[in-house]
This record gives structure tokens, C-alpha cells and sequence, in this order.
């Protein structure tokens, strides 16, 4: 107990270290060495990491019902009607996703040293990404909506810098700015939700909300909902759902180990563990509820149907990410928060482990990204192909990995929950068929079969070096052992991470399988289902890609008009363009035109005129003779001497 409360008071440092290293790289960073820079902003991660374990392990210290520990630093505003503070919480959701964070961010960090080790704006990139960490950290370490607003809009900053962090690129800069203002909808939303937060509440503070919140909330039908989906309109921006997906693809555009970044650690889970730690308000709100299960499972599957026949390696893993993010928000509304986090995690090693994994072939191709320029680099490239392949089997959902748990604890309660609405998980189930499909196409192409790289590629060809491939094989190690987190009781585990979250999250509410079924019956075949289904996308991935090689050009032939369809991925920018875009750039236009120019300026040089025309009158009459001065001077008097005789 005594070791926990004096823990809390290092739960400052966290954040602040890899802020040091920004500060640090930013100022000094062109006067240090490379080698000072990366010590630098990997030395601050690595120890972020460490003091993270630290702060678990005084958690661990402390009894079931109050692993909680909180810091307020000072009064950050304080007023009549409000009092925010600069304060921060580590319970058990707050103490994985710094973990997470700091520990996946680190092996990004080791990686980029030799990724981008030729850039020339090394200290830069490194600033930013120290920048990109400490935005995040502060984001699940506040205890309040206000810091967590802050820690939101930074990661967003952040993601503007690094995606477009080779802005002399125009379709670098153009993804930044998609990206910044796609996101600025959600976050108009999610400003909404903290403001009816605090006219109902009369705070922003988590504890104080989530007390009151059950007698207010339960009075007012409408306001709960009200507050629920603006918050999770804020989550769709920023975790990438329907329809405010479109941002994440074109953010491939910055270096991969950004991607990496963004994808696994850092930005676009926030908008799960926004859901997550707001759980007791979702949970008075079960029409949100239903709406965050159908986006988050339509998500899922609309985004896996377009990985399947992308040719961009990143743009594949991206919808890949777009498709795990709904099966996290599939759990948050079915109500099993502690899952989605699961599988954050999970996603997290297998997610970093693939982006690091394409870092690496591009690295070796000279930033092709083309899979079908690919072809039999498992030979030149074994450390990447192996690793990779057991990130590929993570995704996938093949038994016994990290993602098959995950994804299976997600698709239990999907079952067994929502009302038992059943079409949410078929949804579930076949995106983790089509998961499976593209997953391994990806693999087969690119690494297996007969070499399609152009002649002076493949002399070049070769591994990547030892900084790079050793945070791939960390993660891979993470990615094959990362579902003993939280093994299922049939299996002889008990769940610990699922169980370790229930402070933070509540306990997962356990539905009554339908027909009287046993519970370990059920259990026992939807894992068998989901193992199925993941080898069957396997087969059908290893038919089409490696035994029956001409498969894709029949299917291309034969469903042109599908295959079409999905390459231009269901038209959706295209829709965005006529519908939003054209119109908005109309009428900025119109109000350019039409009311600045002509209404504003008009006004204004209106006035500006009749000044200057008023000038050039009264300059007449200074003509700098005293003659006329003195004429003007008795033209005045007759004048006088004849209104007052006349007056007379």
C-alpha cells in the first residue's frame, strides 16, 4: 500500500520524459550526432517503459477494489463554476496503455534509427516523434475529459507533422492536411460531448461524473445518448470508422515507422480508450451502445474487402488497421470493454511488427511498395519474411496466437450479447475470413514465389541491419505469446488481463447462451469456428497466390466490374469530392467572391474612395497663394455680412 501511494508520485515523469526528449532534440538536436539524437529520444522512451513497469507493479501492490493512483500537480483552471487540474490517473486501463505506448513506441523509436538514419532532418524526425509519444501518454494518463481534450488535439498536431513530415512531397502535405481537417469533424463532436459533460455535470473530472452520472443520467432519457455519441463522434474521426475513415490511407504517405506509430500505439486507439474509460456512460446510453457495435462491425468488414485487392503494401495493412479498430468498437458495444482492450494490445505487437516489416522491404527496395514488383524475397530477406509471416498469422487469427484470443474473446461476446442480434457476428466472422485472405495474400505475393523486382532492385537486395531487424523480432515474440494475456478458462487460463481491467472498465456483462447451451460448449465451438475460418482464408490465399498462380487475373477477368468496384474502394472519395468537397470549395468561393470582394472590400474602399474623393476637393482649395487666402478670407465675411442682414 505504502509503496503504491509513494509511486504516485513519479506518474509525472511518464510523459514528461519523452517531452524532454523533444525539447532536447528540438533546440539541440542540429548540434548533437546522430548517435546523440537517437540516444536521446530512444534513452527517454526506454526509461518511460521502465518507470511504466514500476507504476504496474505498485498497482499490483495494492488490493482488487483500489488499484487506483492518482497526481494532481497544480490547479490548472480554477474559477467560480470551474476547477480543472493538472492531474493524472494510472488504474489498470491507464497503466496497459502506457505500457503500450511506451514499450511499442520504444522498438519504433530503436527501428527508426536505421530507417531513417540518411534523412537529413534526423534531429527533426525524432523531435516529432518524441512529441508524438508525450501527447499520447498525457491523452490516457488524465483524470479529467479537459487534459485528455489536450493530449487529443496534440496527437493530432503531431500526426499532422510526421505524416506530412516530407512536406516538399505535394502528396505528403496534402495527406497532412486531409488528415488535420477529417479529424477536426470528429473533434467538433467530441467538443460538443465535454461541454454537455459540463453543463450537466458542473465538471470534467472522471470521478465526480462517473458518480453522479447513474441518478442524472437515468432522469433524462435524451441526454445520455446526446452525450454518448457526441463523444463517439469525436472516436470515428479519430480512430478512422465510417465514414470518417478516409484520412488513415493517405497517412502511408509519411515514413513507415510513423505508421507504425499511429496505427499500433498512438493515435488511433485513442478513440477505444476514450470509449473504454467512459464505459459507465456508455452503459446508461444503450441505443450508443447498439450504434458503436453496427459502425464499429460494418467498419470492419467494409475496410477488409478493400485490403483484398490493393496493391500497396501499407495501404493494405492501413484498411487492415481501419478493419481491427471496428472490431474493437464491435466489443465496446456489446459491452465488452476489457476485450477491445485486449485486442488493442494484442494489435498493437502484430500491427507495429507488420508496419516495421514493410519499413524493411522498402527499406531493401528502395521505398517500392508495389507487392506486385515484388516477389521471392524470402531468400535475401529471411529475418524479415519470418517475423513478418508470424505478424501475418497474428492478424490472421491462425490458433495459437496473439490475435486468435483476442479476436475470438471479441466474437464470443458479440454472440452472446447485443440483445443477441446474431447478424453482427456473422458480420465479425466474415471479416475474420476475409482478414485471413488478404493477410496471406500479402505474404505470399510479396515474399513467396518467382521474383517480378526490376534487375538493379534485385542486385541491391539485401537485409535490413541489425537495429531494424531487432525490435522486428521482439515483436514478433510479443505478436506469437501476447494471447497468453488472457487465455480463456477452457483452455486452462484465466483470463488475467480481462480480469485485471474490470476496476477500470467493469466487469463484462455474461449473457446466458441462447437454447440453454453450455457455456463452455459455446466457447469451445466459436474457437473452433474462428480457427476455421482463419485457415480457410489461409487455403484460399495459398491457392489462388501460390499453387494456382493465375487465379487473380480469372478473378479480375470474370468479376471485373466488382473487382472495380473495390480497387476504387466503393467510390467513396469520390462521393466526398462531389458531395462535400466541391460544394465547400464553391461556397468558400462564393464568400470569397461574392461577400468579401465585392461586400467587405467593396464596403472598405468605399470609404477609402469617398475619402480620397473628399481629399482631392479640399486639396483644391490649398493652393499656397496668400492672395487667394485673402480673397477666400472676404469672400467668407460678404457672405457672413449678408446672412446676418438678411437675417435681419
Amino acid at each position: 500500500m505504502n509503496e503504491g501511494f509513494s509511486m504516485s508520485e513519479y506518474i509525472w515523469v511518464v510523459p514528461t520524459l519523452p517531452l524532454a526528449g523533444f525539447v532536447i532534440n528540438a533546440l539541440l538536436g542540429r548540434r548533437l550526432s546522430r548517435l546523440g539524437v537517437g540516444l536521446v529520444a530512444c534513452g527517454t522512451m526506454g526509461v518511460a517503459f521502465l518507470l511504466s513497469l514500476a507504476l504496474l507493479w505498485a498497482l499490483f501492490h495494492l488490493p482488487l477494489d483500489a488499484r487506483s493512483l492518482s497526481q494532481e500537480l497544480y490547479t490548472w483552471i480554477g474559477t467560480a463554476n470551474l476547477k480543472v487540474s493538472l492531474g493524472f490517473l494510472l488504474d489498470p486501463l491507464s497503466a496497459v496503455m502506457i505500457l503500450v505506448v511506451t514499450g511499442v513506441g520504444f522498438l519504433i523509436h530503436v527501428y527508426s534509427v536505421g530507417y531513417m538514419g540518411e534523412d537529413p532532418d534526423y534531429p527533426r524526425y525524432f523531435a516529432y516523434l518524441n512529441l508524438f509519444a508525450f501527447f499520447m501518454l498525457l491523452l490516457v494518463l488524465a483524470d479529467n475529459y479537459l487534459l485528455l481534450f489536450v493530449g487529443w488535439e496534440g496527437v493530432g498536431l503531431c500526426s499532422y507533422l510526421l505524416i506530412g513530415f516530407w512536406f516538399e512531397r505535394p502528396a505528403a502535405a496534402a495527406a497532412a492536411q486531409k488528415a488535420f481537417v477529417v479529424n477536426r469533424v470528429g473533434d467538433a463532436g467530441f467538443l460538443v460531448g465535454i461541454f454537455l459533460l459540463f453543463s450537466t455535470f458542473g465538471t470534467v473530472e472522471y470521478a465526480a461524473i462517473f458518480h453522479q452520472a447513474p441518478p442524472l443520467l437515468k432522469l433524462d432519457p435524451v441526454l445520455a445518448p446526446a452525450i454518448t455519441l457526441a463523444l463517439f463522434l469525436g472516436a470515428i474521426g479519430k480512430s478512422a470508422q465510417l465514414p470518417l475513415y478516409v484520412w488513415l490511407p493517405d497517412a502511408m504517405e509519411g515514413p513507415t515507422p510513423v505508421s507504425a506509430l499511429i496505427h499500433a500505439a498512438t493515435m488511433v486507439t485513442a478513440g477505444v480508450y476514450m470509449i473504454a474509460r467512459s464505459s459507465l456512460l456508455y452503459d446508461l446510453a444503450p441505443f450508443t451502445m447498439k450504434v458503436v457495435a453496427i459502425v464499429g462491425g460494418l467498419t470492419a468488414l467494409y475496410a477488409a474487402t478493400i485490403a483484398l485487392v490493393e496493391r500497396d503494401m501499407k495501404q493494405i495493412l492501413a484498411y487492415s488497421t481501419i478493419s481491427q479498430l471496428g472490431y474493437m468498437f464491435l466489443a465496446c458495444g456489446v459491452g465488452a470493454y476489457a476485450q477491445a482492450i485486449f485486442h488493442l494490445t494484442t494489435h498493437a505487437f502484430f500491427k507495429a511488427l507488420l508496419f516495421l516489416g514493410a519499413g524493411s522491404v522498402m527499406h531493401a527496395l528502395h521505398g517500392e511498395t508495389d507487392i506486385w514488383r515484388m516477389g521471392g524475397l524470402r531468400r535475401a530477406m529471411p529475418v524479415t519474411f519470418w517475423t513478418m509471416l508470424i505478424g501475418t498469422a497474428a492478424l490472421a487469427g491462425i490458433p495459437g496466437l496473439s490475435g486468435y484470443f483476442s479476436k475470438d474473446a471479441i466474437l464470443y461476446q458479440v454472440w452472446t450479447g447485443l440483445d443477441r442480434i446474431p447478424p453482427l457476428w456473422f458480420v465479425g466472422a466474415v471479416t475474420a475470413l476475409v482478414t485471413s485472405f488478404y493477410a496471406f495474400r500479402l505474404l505470399f505475393v510479396t515474399f513467396l514465389g518467382s521474383s517480378r523486382l526490376a534487375p538493379d532492385r534485385l542486385h541491391h537486395l539485401h537485409e535490413s541491419p541489425r537495429v531494424m531487424t531487432a525490435p522486428l523480432v521482439l515483436l514478433a515474440l510479443l505478436a506469437l505469446l501476447g494471447g497468453g494475456l488472457a487465455l480463456p478458462h477452457i483452455l486452462g487460463g484465466r483470463e488475467r488481463l480481462i480480469r485485471f481491467l474490470v476496476p477500470s472498465v467493469g466487469p463484462t456483462v455474461v449473457y446466458a447462451p441462447a437454447g440453454g447451451m453450455d457455456r463452455d460448449l459455446l466457447e469451445a465451438v466459436l474457437m473452433g469456428a474462428s480457427a476455421l475460418l482463419a485457415l480457410v482464408g489461409l487455403g484460399g490465399a495459398a491457392g489462388m497466390y501460390l499453387w494456382r498462380p493465375g487465379m487473380p487475373e480469372i478473378f479480375m477477368s470474370r468479376c471485373r466490374d466488382l473487382y472495380r468496384f473495390l480497387s476504387h474502394k466503393y467510390y467513396v472519395d469520390e462521393l466526398y469530392q462531389r458531395w462535400v468537397v466541391t460544394p465547400l470549395e464553391r461556397l468558400a468561393l462564393f464568400m470569397w467572391r461574392g461577400l468579401d470582394v465585392r461586400i467587405v472590400d467593396g464596403a472598405v474602399n468605399g470609404v477609402a474612395s469617398l475619402m480620397e474623393a473628399g481629399s482631392r476637393v479640399l486639396r483644391g482649395l490649398q493652393t499656397g497663394l496668400v492672395f487667394n487666402y485673402v480673397l477666400s478670407l472676404l469672400a467668407g465675411v460678404v457672405l457672413l455680412l449678408g446672412y446676418l442682414s438678411w437675417g435681419r
